[in-house]
């Protein structure tokens, strides 16, 4: 089954850059005059940290406001296209580098594809700002729990790579919901590396779950963007071209972490996330 997953995104991320590459070729002549030292830089900076599960939405949209770089109709096409390949690379690497129970990492990845496609239009009539507020209180929460665990206040997470019995229909249910959410702005990262985590998961089987479902909504996100002309191509290439070799650098850098820093690591994550959302909600982002 990890073969099928491996090779369906294969094809999906081949589509996309033949789509992506001819859009930009057949517009070579049109690219504006940005400064492709700051935009290559960014998409070095945010795809190293996307790798290591901070994101790379937030950070990209604040480096190219502050830069003023990107009209901000065009940010969210941009972002899209030009993540998506290194994004891809992440996903191919976590699936054959990080062992997971196949029958898993298939229901949590579709889980969270079904919940973006169709549960999108029932969140988006929700409250923003009250999911915000109560994800960053559940966030708080959990990041104490894992901390207490790590200082050995309480019982840690586990070790395990797949979930069975009640635990895998229960993720699948709440990853949908997650995956939902993300369609208005709320990460998918740090909850689910959260959900992983108090269901007795090791915290590196979050990177392939939550990367890999990822990689497959933004093939598809990305080709629509490219077709519609709906984002700014050579912002998007500076995030392409030198993100994928900081996807590189950054996986290495994963591989090698101790599980035990792995979890400080991811308690960071959670904590950054929570303050992310308690900022959005206060401003009514």
């Amino acid at each position: 089954m990890t073969s099928i997953i491996l090779g369906v995104l294969s094809v999906a991320a081949a589509i996309f850059a033949a789509v992506y590459v001819f859009d930009a070729l057949r517009h070579k002549a049109t690219l504006s005059a940005k400064p492709w030292p700051a935009l290559l830089g960014i998409g070095f900076v945010t795809n190293f940290f996307d790798t290591l599960g901070i994101g790379s939405f937030a950070p990209t949209t604040a480096l190219y406001k502050l830069g003023r770089l990107v009209d901000d109709r065009l940010i969210p096409g941009t972002m899209n296209v030009g993540h998506t390949l290194p994004v891809v690379g992440q996903a191919l690497f976590f699936i054959t580098a990080v062992k997971v129970e196949p029958v898993t990492l298939a229901v949590l990845m579709a889980a969270s594809l079904a919940g973006a496609v169709f549960g999108a239009g029932v969140v988006a009539r929700l409250s923003v700002r009250r999911i915000r507020t109560g994800m960053g209180i559940a966030l708080i929460a959990v990041a104490a729990g894992m901390a207490a665990g790590q200082l050995g206040l309480m019982p840690g997470g586990g070790e395990a790579v797949g979930l069975e019995g009640w635990r895998l229909p229960l993720a699948g249910a709440v990853i949908a919901v997650f995956g939902a959410l993300s369609t208005i702005g709320i990460g998918f990262y740090a909850p689910t590396m959260a959900l992983v985590y108090a269901l007795g998961m090791s915290p590196k089987v979050a990177f392939p779950i939550m990367i890999g479902a990822c990689a497959f909504l933004m093939t598809g996100a990305g080709t629509r963007f490219v077709r519609e002309g709906a984002y700014d191509r050579k912002a998007a290439l500076g995030l392409t071209i030198l993100g994928i070799p900081a996807v590189v650098l950054a996986a290495s850098v994963v591989r090698s972490l101790p599980l035990a820093l792995l979890k400080w690591v991811v308690v960071g994550v959670v904590l950054y996330t929570s303050a992310a959302m308690f900022r959005s909600a206060l401003r009514g982002g």
